[in-house]
């Protein structure tokens, strides 16, 4: 993120299962999209979760964002997961409308305010500014059982780690010399072996737990994944956006970018992605203002396959804002806006 926010190149793409995209997105200044699962094939990645993973563009603007998803959507037989986009994906270029505002009718998720006082402050007037630009702003709007899926969320992703993670290191060519790891268990075996070297900061406890769950087939998984599935879709997102007609909903993505503490780690205050990683479903952020020089991004979040609707709402907040401001470099944080 930093790096394509410094212009050390034309464009990115990241890969999220639940942030990856949109946080560092938000906090780098940067436009990031996380599509619907499967309009992007996952083919090559490392696998976490094949529920929740996808790849997205991350780039400075709108423009070059919709650019690179239109360019990389598909169907891949070697990804079943993007059947299910088989005539859904499009030009995402015609989406990039400076009035897509006007009419639309988005829901604001208070649930996902309150991350930094002077973010709460500034989100005010934008807010304001959704409404000069036409937007119908329905607020409050809560969606539902946002919290009830968070240990399921982490139980699937186990199952489906070991299960991704066997598949990809079973199809690895062998490195010269021998030696490469074949499963998870080997991985692990090879990490104890080497732990001086390869873990003198950290241990191995989610490859561990992964390890301990049985197969995709185990009835335990598929209830969790029935119940993330339906609480996070059409008893969720879904629910929160028929219940008012809505088109999209709109929320402060996180809190400003924070600073790496080396004693006491990262100060995550929390982010608003999770909804839309159980779901599949896509989730846009756009540079809406800064914090001490320290960005922060708006979220539109929306129904299975309504990228290009978020792109439209996106562009049209970004024309109007004008709100990104490219990194300076600095040493240290500077104390001025």
């Amino acid at each position: 993120g930093s790096g394509i926010s410094g212009n050390l190149a034309a464009a990115g793409i990241g890969t999220e299962t639940d942030g990856s995209i949109l946080c560092p997105a938000s906090m780098c200044g940067l436009v990031g999209i996380k599509p619907t699962v499967g309009l992007v094939s996952r083919r090559g990645i490392i696998p976490i979760s094949s529920t929740q993973d996808t790849a997205g563009p991350m780039c400075r603007t709108v423009a070059d964002a919709a650019i690179v998803l239109s360019a990389i959507t598909g169907t891949d037989l070697l990804d079943p997961a993007t059947a299910a986009s088989a005539g859904k994906a499009a030009d995402y270029t015609r989406s990039l409308d400076a009035n897509g505002l006007a009419g639309a009718r988005l829901g604001v998720v208070r649930k996902f305010f309150g991350w930094h006082p002077e973010v709460e402050r500034q989100m005010q007037s934008v807010l304001e500014l959704l409404r000069q630009l036409g937007a119908v702003l329905v607020d409050p709007v809560e969606i539902p059982h946002v919290k009830d899926y968070d240990n399921g969320e982490y139980e699937i992703m186990l199952y489906e780690f070991k299960h991704g993670l066997n598949a990809y290191l079973a199809g690895l060519r062998e490195i010269p010399g021998g030696g490469t790891p074949r499963s998870l268990a080997e991985l692990i075996a090879w990490n104890r072996q080497h732990a001086q070297t390869e873990m003198p900061w950290f241990g191995q406890e989610i490859f561990e737990q992964a390890e301990a769950k049985g197969p995709l087939t185990e009835e335990a998984y598929g209830k969790v994944l029935e119940t993330n599935l339906r609480l996070s879709r059409g008893e969720g997102i879904d629910a929160a956006l028929t219940g008012q007609r809505l088109d999209g909903l709109v929320c402060p993505t996180m809190g400003p970018a924070y600073l790496t503490d080396w004693l006491n780690g990262d100060h995550f205050g929390g982010s608003a992605t999770s909804p839309c990683a159980v779901a599949g479903y896509p989730h846009v952020t756009v540079p809406a203002g800064q914090v001490q020089g320290l960005p922060w991004g708006l979220s539109f979040m929306g129904t299975a396959w309504s990228e290009a609707r978020l792109i439209r709402f996106a562009h049209a907040f970004e024309q109007a804002s004008q709100a990104r401001r490219p990194p300076r470099f600095l040493a240290t944080v500077g104390y001025s806006a």
